[in-house]
């Protein structure tokens, strides 16, 4: 029998809520998987994958810091003053905290599995886990394109309006209002639409899944600190220096995470084995095609044991 047990965990002042797919046939294995979900998601994100995953190995799927059910804190930008309740949205904050989940909560030497902004967050923790990770899998990981890293490769008229953009969306009037508007259930469900092209699994149970936690007191805080990550960590970045063994999973007609970086990634990367594209599926294809995404993250799996 495989069944799923929800948990919290203290990490430093902020709840972390977590799931952990167990199953008697896997207790032995000497690793474990954590998945990572992407902007805006959480861990039930990964409803059509980790008790698939746990018939395999143990599979822990985490909320960070922001969203789900985990601790939803006031955001604090670089520059702002440090306060007893407020948080720096970040990929070195949220690396930190899936590293210490890992430490601390699954107690082996873990393959992390990030979808999107979940697949950045997987690389930081990487490199922080050192030997106690033995792979990373990404699914459509965030490319960045809004980086003041990648401004090179913009239109000139992004250069002239990248100071105004930065000072207008520190405003917390700003994101609070574009983050209720993004949280109506028919945002959602046209959002959902272009980042699953194929339309499958697009169902009420998936917009329930992405709206409650947008409910919370401080939903708007983890939007209002990743729209102002301006200068934070590059994947291609944070895949030079590792050397464990890193495979992409990617969603052909994904609207925003061009497959052509991707396939230039894997071209230019030494650490990166495989790339497994998943035919018209976009920006979350373990959700939009599991069947397909779960094939190849089990033959992942297989060959780390």
């Amino acid at each position: 029998m495989t069944f799923i047990q929800a948990n919290l965990w203290q990490w430093q002042s902020w709840n972390v809520a977590w799931n952990q797919a167990i199953s008697e046939k896997n207790s032995t294995n000497h690793f474990s998987t954590v998945l990572v979900h992407g902007f805006g998601a959480c861990k039930e994100h990964w409803r059509n994958n980790q008790l698939i995953l746990a018939q395999s190995i143990p599979c822990y799927a985490i909320d960070l810091i922001g969203f789900g059910e985990s601790s939803q804190p006031e955001s604090r930008l670089i520059d702002e003053d440090k306060e007893t309740n407020n948080f720096i949205y970040c990929f070195d904050s949220w690396g930190s905290q899936l590293a210490d989940f890992c430490i601390e909560v699954v107690k082996k030497p873990v393959l992390l599995i990030g979808n999107s902004i979940g697949g950045v967050v997987s690389l930081k923790a990487a490199h922080l886990l050192q030997e106690n990770c033995i792979g990373v899998t990404l699914i459509n990981c965030a490319q960045r394109q809004m980086d003041d890293k990648r401004l090179i490769q913009q239109p000139k008229w992004m250069h002239w309006t990248r100071p105004y953009l930065k000072s207008l969306v520190r405003n917390r009037w700003l994101s609070k209002s574009l983050f209720r508007n993004a949280a109506q259930p028919s945002v959602i469900r046209q959002v959902l639409k272009k980042a699953y092209p194929t339309g499958n699994n697009v169902d009420d149970s998936l917009i329930n899944i992405l709206q409650k936690p947008s409910q919370r007191p401080g939903a708007s805080e983890a939007f209002r600190g990743f729209i102002n990550l301006f200068d934070d960590h590059l994947a291609p970045d944070l895949m030079s220096t590792l050397d464990i063994p890193v495979n992409l999973i990617w969603g052909e007609c994904d609207p925003w995470e061009p497959l052509e970086e991707a396939q230039e990634w894997a071209n230019s990367i030494q650490c990166i084995r495989s790339l497994n594209i998943i035919p018209k599926a976009g920006h979350c294809p373990h959700d939009e095609s599991p069947e397909k995404v779960n094939e190849v993250l089990i033959k992942i799996i297989q060959d780390a044991k």
